[in-house]
């Protein structure tokens, strides 16, 4: 299952649902505000460490460059893709869950 979250974790608890709920083994993309759960050294830091052990962690490229946050910034594992990415984790997932 791919579960897409777009609200900043300093925001809204939208990631913090999405963790505790997906099963292991998902894929979750981060987009839009949501990229910001991506970046090192952040109150959000450890919690995306953690979930890297039991999900695939994606971030979207685009909206990481439109919020001017380089991938050197992003936590060690969390993967970038592009639209093409984005378009190809929906394709192959049974069943998306957006978290607003």
């Amino acid at each position: 299952m791919l579960h897409t979250v777009n609200k900043s974790p300093f925001e809204k608890n939208s990631l913090d649902t999405c963790l505790r709920l997906a099963k292991s083994g998902s894929e979750i993309l981060l987009l839009e505000d949501g990229v910001y759960a991506a970046v090192k050294g952040t109150a959000v830091e450890q919690k995306m460490r953690q979930a890297l052990s039991d999900y695939t962690v994606y971030a979207l490229g685009p909206d990481l460059k439109a919020r001017g946050i380089e991938e050197d910034r992003l936590i060690d594992g969390i993967e970038v893709v592009g639209y093409d990415g984005f378009v190809d984790l929906a394709a192959n997932s049974d069943r998306i869950q957006s978290w607003l």
